[in-house]
Formats: structure tokens, C-alpha cells, sequence
């Protein structure tokens, strides 16, 4: 595993703990939503989102699927740089930050604004896109007694 991975840049970070912290939460999230995309039989579609699966489920229920295969990665990948690789946090929050908003801004403006339903996902991402960016400001400046 170690061959895997480089050595940890922990020591050079200078940014707010809790947004290491914070990230590898949110990767856990994104991890554990991957684990529903991808294992359920209607991928959370239905069940979670609401969604009807009356016409079209096999397309619905695979692209859920497709995207817990990214979701999982992503995760891992989240939670491997609050742990490990701190240095990278503020650019792992920004990147939650631009996805979720891009998410919110379909769901709320453009593609999905005329949906009769929001699914639970189109209101989590007006506020972890928000709470993502207050993050990215705690992790880009030196925390209190950082050398």
C-alpha cells in the first residue's frame, strides 16, 4: 500500500484542521452515495430521489450506477487528502465547491428548475457549496501558532 502512495505533505500544512476534516467527511458522503448509486437495485433513484422509474428505468438506473462508480473513487480520493496529503485540501474543497454549485445551479436554474420534484440532493448542494467555500477560506490561511 505504501508503494502506492508518496509520503504524507501533513507537516506543511497551514490551514484550518477542520477543513482536512471537514473534506474527509465529505468524502466518506461521497463515497457512501457512490455505495447507493452503485448497489441498489434503482440505484436510490427511486427510493431516495423519488424519482419515478415508470418508463426508462434500465437508462436511469445505469447511469445512477455510472455515477456511484465515480462517486466511490472520488471519495476515497477525498478522504486520503484529509488524512494524508492536507496540502491539496483548499483545492479538493474548491473542486466540491465548483461541482456542487454547477449541481445546484442545474437543479435549481436550469435543467431541473421546472421539475415538479427537487430530489434531496438539489437542496444539499445549495449548502455544501456554501459550506464548501467558507472551508476553502479556512484552509488557505495559516491557522493560529502555524509556522
Amino acid at each position: 500500500m505504501m508503494a502506492l502512495l508518496p509520503p504524507s505533505t501533513n507537516v506543511d500544512y497551514r490551514g484550518a484542521r477542520l477543513s482536512a476534516w471537514a473534506l474527509m467527511l465529505m468524502g466518506v458522503l461521497t463515497a457512501a452515495a457512490g455505495l447507493v448509486h452503485y448497489g441498489l437495485p434503482d440505484g436510490g433513484i427511486g427510493v431516495i430521489a423519488g424519482v419515478d422509474l415508470s418508463t426508462r428505468r434500465e437508462t436511469i438506473v445505469g447511469m445512477a450506477a455510472w455515477i456511484g462508480a465515480i462517486q466511490i473513487p472520488h471519495g476515497v480520493a477525498e478522504v486520503l487528502v484529509g488524512w494524508r496529503y492536507r496540502t491539496l485540501t483548499p483545492l479538493f474543497l474548491a473542486l466540491i465547491a465548483l461541482e456542487r454549485g454547477l449541481m445546484a445551479v442545474d437543479g435549481w436554474l436550469l435543467k431541473g428548475a421546472r421539475a415538479a420534484h427537487h430530489p434531496p440532493e438539489h437542496y444539499a448542494s445549495v449548502v455544501v457549496t456554501a459550506l464548501s467555500l467558507v472551508l476553502v477560506a479556512l484552509a488557505s490561511r495559516p491557522r493560529r501558532g502555524a509556522v
